[in-house]
Formats: C-alpha cells, structure tokens, sequence
C-alpha cells in the first residue's frame, strides 16, 4: 500500500503536483480527477496519465467501492488505486507494485511452535440477531453480527473469543488481543482464522495468529480487538510484533 486519501465532496484533483488535492508519491503529474457526488466517484484522467482499467484506456469512469462486491481497479503504470468505504469515508486506497517497503520486508517473525496452543474450542451459536462493536484503526465502531462464541481452556483457564463475521459452515474469523500485546504482539490484536464448525466444536490454532496489515502499513483500515476478545492471558503462539520495522 503507498496511500490513502479520503475525498471531499465534489472535485478531488489528483497527481504528483504538489498543487494537486490528492498528491500522489509517483505517477503522472496531472493524473486527473475525482469527482465525489451523491455517494458516488467518477473519474476523469488526464490523457497524458494513460490510465487503463482491465486492460483497456480509460478517460472517464465511474469507480464501485469495494464494498460494493463489483470493485473497479485503476493502472497507472505500477501504481494500482481503487475506491474504499469506511463507514461515512468514500477514499482512494493507492498500492505499487513497486513498493520500496515491499520490496525491503524483511518477513514475519513467529513464536516457536507449541501445540499447548493449539486447542479444541466448544461452540456455542448465536441466534443470529447478536452483533459486537468492532472498533478499527480510524476510530470508527462498526456493529458487526456473530456467528457464536467459543469457549475453551489454557493452561486451565476458561477463556472466551466472539466470533465477528464467519460463517460456522465454513470459516471462522476472530481478531483477538492477549497478554503479549503490551510486548510482543501489535497491540490492536492479531486475527485468527479456523475451519468449519464440527459437531459443536471448533479447533483454534494461535500458532495460525497472524497480524493486520496495520502492522505494516499506515494506510490499512483494519479493525481491532473488540472488548470481547481481549484476553488477559498471554498467547505465546502465532505471528510477533517487529517494533523497529512495524507500523504504529
């Protein structure tokens, strides 16, 4: 990721001129504009930007958001952008495929394996009205509905963690904060996937724990722990903090 720049409504112009209302960090130096309106961005490029959307030149555009399960992506020689919504924000989230901090990542670093962490969870449905406050990054809290809470036990602990999102069928997904967010983890928490719901249990690997793009990137929107899921035991197990290298 190398941007992300919330639009105001109506024209957003939009390059590498320090003039522009959205300066880009490379590119075109008059790429063109954004026009926000009723909810809604179009685009209109510059000729000289040579824009293409799937592969094809593009002049002017209208660009879903991808909230909208039908997201548009922008080229721009390696630049690639594309609309985001966030709770009232419509932005302009910006990757390069020639990212320098994509290129310097040194890799994640990980607890030692221990299958003391990796335990077999009961499962207990919600009623498919229940809903958590997720908090993100922006400062944004999203009602988010759950598929059900899973209980088990470390270190003969009886531990919780709501579910926010998954599908018990299929996938759960968990974003959960630990002991070792003060230390050794990103302190918003680390997210967990797990396989489908079986027979009324659930196993949940936190050697799987892995971080949020937040932890890498300024220009993530990633939602954080709920009060829900912030444990007071430490999870040494999964995906670590780099503090010299990460993002705060």
């Amino acid at each position: 990721m190398a941007g992300l720049f919330w639009l105001k409504p109506g024209e957003n112009s939009f390059g590498t001129d320090p003039r522009s209302s959205i300066v880009f960090p490379k590119g075109p130096v008059h790429a063109g504009s954004f026009i926000l309106q009723d909810k809604k961005v179009t685009v209109k490029f510059d000729p000289a930007a040579h824009a293409t959307i799937a592969g094809k030149p593009a002049a002017t555009a209208e660009l879903p958001p991808d909230t909208s399960g039908n997201l548009t992506v922008v080229e721009l020689g390696s630049l690639r952008l594309h609309v985001i919504v966030r709770g009232e924000r419509i932005g302009i989230r910006l990757k390069d495929l020639e990212s320098d901090a994509s290129r310097k990542y040194s890799g994640p670093i990980f607890f030692p394996l221990d299958l003391n962490y990796r335990v077999t969870a009961t499962w207990l449905p919600s009623d498919g009205k229940q809903t958590v406050e997720v908090p993100n990054v922006l400062g944004d809290l999203t009602p988010t509905p759950i598929a059900g809470i899973a209980v088990f036990k470390i270190n003969g602990q009886e531990l919780r963690l709501t579910d926010m999102g998954g599908d018990a069928s299929t996938e759960l997904f968990f974003v959960f904060a630990d002991a070792t967010s003060k230390t050794d983890t990103y302190p918003g928490g680390r997210f967990l996937k797990t396989g489908p719901v079986a027979n009324g249990t659930v196993v949940l690997d936190f050697n799987r724990a892995y971080n949020p793009p937040c932890a890498v990137t300024p220009y993530a929107t990633c939602p954080l722990a709920p009060k829900e899921n912030r444990l007071r035991v430490a999870i040494n197990a999964g995906q670590k903090y780099d503090h010299k290298a990460g993002h705060h």
